[in-house]
């Protein structure tokens, strides 16, 4: 990976140094609390890192062992914070949510995530592809010096704590909005079930993928049985069925098909082309060239029941010059042997060749040369929720008012992936989860009406 030089960040909010501390005691897991979140991944975490700062009383609860488990799971291969493209472009990813995220991504774009993480003194850098990284490519040290951040500012943390419902009961409801209506959550704890009463709530519970390590949608139906609306979790950033025969499985599933193209139109009969590359698996594709149109093809199915794909195998070479090294007389060489020394198509490659094409399509070589440009791959079923890197759907924008507040239950807030948005990877969904995780706990601090439990709160 070429690395480029670290340039000049300006911080948008406060970051203090981090302290020296030894971990935090034992905390009582109930009791009243001015604010709880609920999720420990990185929107939960910035949402109680800035309510904190505050000199709010924030208690976090997270059904499981320990928090970020998806945040250190996503860089295992190496920890992508965000990406330094211009922040149109970087905005333009989050495609039909452009306009609800982008006021978020303001308050907390890439270079402010950037200097955020400097102020726990972990640097970044800029990756070749224009990825974010952290020195030293782990999640883990930044974990460990928020979390020292976090306790030192007096955030409770309360594990093994899962949530299974309970905001505001029918009683409730002649308080709700005012500054006294309790929002009442019901946990499931080691020593069983806990009622905690709070002034407000930050939901940061995760979409539904990857649901071993805690986001498992559980809490959709909680939430519109109180009247928020709530889109249908999809899988986003995921693989796709084809149906290979078992000849083509069996050979080529797990290897990577690199220096391709891929064209998708979209619903607007646009076609959208990129270069990159992707996985074969036992059922189809995966990969981040997929992922970077997986919305696209996703949509296509439900709507059509397939999706088409057309596959550059050598988006480098035009279409003549494919055209004339494939009409090139091959003498006494193979087929096989000839794609081979003429176009270096051999492999996983010229298999995808055979697996489409008919035998006498392969001795067609006008057939054969525009197929080489345009191969077509019929997807018939996205992965499930639970393989994709991350799902699409959630709680609507417009169900929300200020500052992320469900506008059916004042009071309670919601934040992360579980909001009703996606964007591909590289960055996108980090940065939008902390941002979005900065933007509820304004919302809790502007609505706040300080009591004298919580001193010193303005």
């Amino acid at each position: 990976m070429n690395e480029a030089p670290l340039p000049p960040v300006t911080p948008s909010i406060s970051v203090p140094a981090v302290p020296s501390i030894s971990p935090a005691p034992a905390v009582p897991a109930s009791g009243p609390a001015p604010v709880v979140v609920v999720g420990g991944g990185p929107a939960g975490l910035m949402a109680a890192e800035v309510l904190s700062a505050a000199g709010v009383p924030v208690h976090l609860y997270d059904a499981m062992p320990s928090v970020g488990r998806k945040f250190l799971l996503a860089g295992r291969g190496g920890l992508n914070l965000t990406h330094s493209e211009a922040f149109e472009d970087f905005a333009g990813r989050f495609g039909e949510r452009r306009a609800d995220v982008e006021p978020m991504l303001r308050d907390f774009d890439p270079d402010a995530l950037r200097a955020w993480a400097a102020g726990l003194g972990v640097e970044t850098f800029v990756g070749s592809s224009g990825r974010v990284f952290p020195v030293g490519m782990k999640a883990a040290p930044l974990l460990r010096a928020w979390l020292h951040r976090l306790r030192a500012a007096g955030v409770q943390f309360h594990m093994r704590h899962r949530w299974t419902g309970g905001l505001r009961t029918g009683a409730d409801a002649a308080l709700a909005g005012s500054a006294t209506a309790p929002l009442r959550l019901d946990f499931d704890a080691p020593q069983g079930p806990v009622r905690v009463e709070a002034r407000a709530v930050v939901l940061a519970l995760g979409g539904a993928s990857w649901p071993r390590l805690g986001s498992d949608g559980a809490w959709v139906p909680w939430l519109r049985g109180q009247g928020v609306g709530v889109e249908p979790l999809v899988p986003a950033n995921c693989g796709f069925d084809i149906g290979w025969s078992e000849h083509f499985s069996g050979r080529f599933a797990g290897q990577p098909l690199k220096s391709v193209a891929i064209e998708v139109a979209d619903a607007r009969g646009r076609t959208l082309r990129r270069k990159g590359e992707f996985v074969v698996t036992a059922t189809g594709i995966e990969g981040s060239l997929v992922y970077a149109v997986s919305a696209l093809l996703r949509d296509a199915i439900a709507a059509d029941g397939h999706a088409r794909l057309m596959l550059d195998l050598l988006p480098d070479r035009s279409a003549e010059q494919v055209r004339a090294a494939v009409l090139h007389p091959r003498g006494s060489r193979s087929l096989a042997s000839h794609l081979k020394s003429r176009l270096g198509l051999e492999g996983v490659k010229a298999g995808l060749l055979h697996e489409v094409l008919p035998r006498e399509a392969m001795l067609d070589p006008a057939r054969l040369a525009a197929t080489i440009k345009a191969l077509p791959l019929r997807l018939t079923a996205a992965r499930p929720v639970a393989e994709a890197i991350s799902s699409a759907g959630g709680v609507r924008f417009d169900a929300l008012a200020d500052g992320l507040q469900a506008a059916a239950l004042p009071g309670v807030f919601c934040a992360g992936e579980m909001l009703d948005w996606e964007a591909p990877t590289g960055g996108y969904l980090l940065n939008a989860s902390m941002a979005s995780g900065l933007a509820a706990a304004r919302g809790v601090l502007r609505g706040w009406a300080p009591g004298p439990s919580v001193p010193g709160v303005e």
